[in-house]
């Protein structure tokens, strides 16, 4: 069960523990709250970290990063969670109807009250993550300190501008979905539409691991190479995926989301593994997000970078 999960998580040394109030509609937040009540003198010993930004009821004021709205969600995680301080509060998406400045001024004063020590960004691009940056810089208010994107040999188009930007605002990185909703693990197959008890199983259709969307020949090209090093290199597809983005630029650590204690053992086991770099720069070449010309590509270098020594 979940508390097995935590427990054994604790055990292993692990410290950060990620929620969000859209998970299960709060059950998430209950099933943590749950288990620290259990264990009263864990709670010192993890970080917790939530979000709030999705819808939590139909009204117009239950979504999004408003004053209001943030004010609600951060008091109703704080319920669940049966703690007085968030240690880690996360916007988990842009809000384009809501002023930078309102919700940036709730989240400081959020800070001054003690019900958060710090906060951080899920899923936003480059531009407003320097965006969100820069504003709170100029008020001398609390800045972000973290990022939440989704990143793994499937997904790399974060390089290019996001990457970059948590890089140039020191914002460490915690990738959602490091496994790609369970296909770098291996667990699917070529046109054999998914079944039983996995992501995909109950619901083939879901989220952006869609099994149509994602069932490409540059899906299985990067799925073989995962396999190959695998092989060579004694470990699971997950712990090939796992060990690949751990070792990212800016990438404190993968988000996990085993569903038993055995996978997280496996994953868990990843936390001192390094892949050989010859693997590394296989995976590296068959993943590499296709570029258009410019600004990106090969033909986009002259406008992105120049010589030292001059010219061209």
């Amino acid at each position: 069960g979940a508390f097995a999960q935590l427990d054994a998580f604790v055990e292993a040394g692990g410290t950060f523990i990620d929620t969000a109030d859209v998970y299960t509609h709060g059950v998430s937040e209950e099933i943590v709250g749950g288990w620290l009540a259990e264990r009263p003198g864990v709670r010192d010993q993890v970080v917790i970290a939530t979000k709030g930004r999705f819808p939590m009821n139909d009204s117009p004021n239950g979504v999004g990063l408003s004053r209001r709205h943030l004010s609600d969600a951060l008091d109703a995680s704080l319920r669940r969670l049966g703690v007085d301080s968030i240690d880690l509060y996360q916007l988990h998406a842009w809000d384009a109807l809501t002023p930078i400045e309102e919700y940036l001024r709730f989240i400081d004063d959020a800070v001054s009250r003690g019900k958060i020590h710090y906060f951080g960004l899920s899923n936003f691009t480059g531009w407003q993550l320097t965006a969100v940056v820069e504003r709170a810089r100029a008020h001398n208010w609390t800045a972000p300190v973290s990022l939440q994107p989704q990143y793994n040999l499937l997904t790399r188009q974060i390089e290019l501008e996001i990457v970059p930007a948590a890089t140039e605002y020191g914002l460490g990185m915690m990738p959602w979905s490091p496994l790609a909703g369970g296909w770098l693990s291996g667990k699917y197959r070529r046109d054999e539409v998914p079944s039983g008890e996995t992501r995909l199983g109950e619901n083939p259709r879901r989220g952006m691991e869609d099994y149509d969307r994602r069932n490409t020949g540059s899906t299985w090209a990067v799925l073989d190479v995962v396999a190959q090093v695998a092989d060579e290199a004694g470990l699971t597809m997950a712990q090939v995926a796992l060990a690949w983005l751990a070792d990212r630029p800016r990438v404190t650590a993968p988000i996990l989301g085993n569903r038993t204690t055995g996978q997280l053992a496996a994953s868990l086991a990843v936390g001192d593994l390094h892949l050989d770099p010859e693997h590394t720069a296989r995976l590296d070449a068959v993943s590499a997000p296709v570029l258009p010309d410019y600004p990106y590509g090969e033909l986009g270098i002259q406008q992105r970078h120049r010589k030292l020594t001059g010219g061209r």
